[in-house]
């Protein structure tokens, strides 16, 4: 009796150790790898360069007693940029500045009126040098690419000259000087744009930005510009 329980369970034992060998083999398991989540916040320094185009009005700068007289300027411009941001969630917020140094440059022919007074007619050039702004930045980040809206102030840097004048004459001594003081005219700023990051540190940009100087009334511009900036922390 014994040895038939023994050989019972010895073929039990063997029979179930053949079934587990015909069991295929189990693949160990993976853990789906996590995607890093594209990171905005930090501070970054960038460059950029661009071409602007807008109406001046030359004689404000010398006098504001003087009636508008508007012509067309144009030109390109390059410079650097600062800044630092925030990100939650999808919102980025942050404050970013710039200075831009421009070839802006225009000139026109037409009637100076003084205190209301016709004084003749002349030939006005105008050359922007330097464009300043320091603006809010608002953006909805989707990963890596970042739509934003902008808006603060500006600061402008420009000249203006009396070329050939018929009945008017600079320098005389009781109206104006040839030239404009080359001075600083504070403004607004406004715009957006759209910003890509190329990688956890270097992204790129296209903008626009309205620039108005001078009380809106000296200078008023549209900006059309690219560039890089290159981001620490986040």
């Amino acid at each position: 009796m014994n040895k038939h329980i023994i050989a019972a369970v010895v073929l039990a034992f063997t029979s179930a150790g053949a079934f587990a060998a015909d069991l295929p083999m189990q693949t160990p398991y993976k853990a789906t790898p996590v995607m890093a989540v594209y990171n905005w916040t930090g501070i970054y320094v960038g460059a950029n360069a661009g071409y602007a185009t807008g109406q001046q009005n030359p004689l404000g700068l010398f006098s504001s007693d003087f009636a508008p007289f508007n012509y067309t300027l144009s030109g390109g411009m390059i410079g650097g940029t600062f800044g630092a941001q925030i990100q939650s969630g999808h919102v980025v917020m942050g404050l970013e500045g710039d200075i831009d140094w421009t070839s802006m440059s225009g000139s026109g022919t037409g009637p100076v009126t003084k205190f209301g007074i016709l004084q003749g007619t002349a030939t006005i050039s105008s050359n922007v040098s330097i464009i300043d702004t320091l603006r809010a930045r608002i953006g909805y980040a989707q990963d890596n690419l970042l739509f934003y809206g902008t808006f603060g102030l500006a600061l402008t840097n420009d000249v203006s000259n009396f070329g050939q004048t018929v009945g008017f004459t600079c320098n005389n001594g009781t109206l104006v000087a040839c030239s404009s003081l080359s001075s600083w005219h504070a403004g607004l700023a406004a715009g957006g744009g759209l910003e890509y990051g190329l990688t956890p540190n270097l992204s790129a940009k296209a903008e626009y930005l309205w620039v108005g100087a001078g009380a809106v009334n000296t200078l008023r511009e549209n900006i059309f510009r690219a560039g890089l900036n290159w981001r620490f922390g986040g």
